[in-house]
């Protein structure tokens, strides 16, 4: 199996800020629908693919849709944005950055802040802020408000590109995520129970999205989707790397949100060895995935557990993750989906 790039392309450069995932709905609804006997979208805007199985357990798999990106606060006298964080940021990375303000119509802005020749000595050895950047549209307070109005959403400009065996854009997480579900259900022929694929929203700013979903559904078992660190560059020392690119689809055994239940974890580790997928552990001790929304949202909460896509440079501009890592990925949500009633889950 190889990668369909032109499809991972386009998921991932379509802009979806949390609350504003429209765009990526439109595409996600485009390819599922023909894979799927049921869809669905949910009064918040997830979108819910029903695979129908033998039997009438639930399996809930979530992806979350939207990225993180930026909300217009105010605009200036002179025609420059002020903005609020929609999602987890690293400062240093926005510098000089592209991004793309959804206005009446979308337009190219800069993100700008005090040039380092101006600076006093003490401002630059200060870390720069959130609050120091704005964004510059290259057009007067005019023509700016005739486009732009406060609460519009705002989202990084940058291509997918092959480098090397990785593909690298803004919004792998968590588009690579929905890739995934997305070429998972086309892979799915028979399974013992309904599979509820579902493309969550907002989970940038509180997983939450996810809540809604398994709460009406009430899933038995649950799958999140999610991208996760890969800190295998100069610098780190071997316990601060999480994952590294390369070695494989990661299974999580807890983030900052859940503890994955041990049943899963034991299920998934299983089904890696029989069908020969290279996999590695995840533990993400700050950060926190869908997998909480799926855990504990249903009435009785479900087994839940999470594969995770090591990824590089995550919340920055640009991230990255391995072509390998992203089949495996595939591999082994599509042979845990099919080999879910063969596991003794009594213990």
């Amino acid at each position: 199996m190889s990668l369909n790039i032109p499809l991972l392309k386009e998921i991932c450069e379509v802009a979806g800020a949390p609350g504003y995932e429209n765009r990526v709905r439109e595409i996600v609804l485009r390819e599922v629908t023909p894979l799927v006997d049921n869809v669905s979208v949910d009064k918040m805007g997830n979108v819910v693919a029903v695979k129908k199985g033998s039997t009438d357990k639930k399996i809930m798999i979530a992806a979350h849709m939207d990225e993180i990106g930026f909300m217009v606060t105010h605009i200036d006298e002179n025609g420059f944005l002020r903005f609020h964080t929609l999602g987890g940021f690293d400062p240093k990375t926005l510098t000089a950055q592209r991004v793309i303000v959804h206005g009446r119509k979308d337009l190219v802005g800069v993100m700008g802040c005090k040039p380092i020749h101006v600076m006093t000595p003490e401002e630059r050895t200060k870390n720069i802020a959130i609050t120091d950047f704005f964004i510059d549209l290259g057009m007067g307070y005019e023509e700016v408000v005739k486009q732009v109005s406060i609460g519009d959403p705002v989202t990084r400009q940058r291509e997918l590109i092959e480098m090397g065996n990785c593909v690298n854009c803004k919004s792998l997480d968590n588009r690579v995520s929905v890739f995934v579900l997305i070429e998972t259900l086309r892979l799915l022929k028979s399974h013992p129970y309904d599979v509820y694929a579902v493309f969550t929203v907002q989970e940038e700013v509180g997983l939450r999205g996810a809540g809604v979903a398994a709460h009406h559904i009430e899933p038995d078992f649950g799958f999140a989707l999610d991208v996760t660190i890969a800190f295998d560059v100069p610098g780190s020392k071997p316990h601060e790397m999480i994952t590294r690119l390369g070695e494989g689809t990661a299974i999580k055994i807890m983030d900052a949100s859940t503890i994955c239940d041990p049943r899963m974890i034991a299920f998934m580790k299983q089904t890696a060895g029989k069908h020969k997928i290279k996999w590695q552990p995840e533990i993400l001790t700050a950060g926190g995935t869908d997998t909480a929304g799926v855990q504990r949202s249903g009435k009785f909460g479900a087994i839940a557990g999470a594969i995770s896509i090591p990824t590089r440079n995550l919340h920055q501009v640009i991230e990255m993750a391995d072509k390998d890592d992203i089949l495996a990925t595939i591999a082994l949500l599509k042979n845990c989906i099919n080999d879910i009633d063969g596991f003794d889950w009594s213990h």
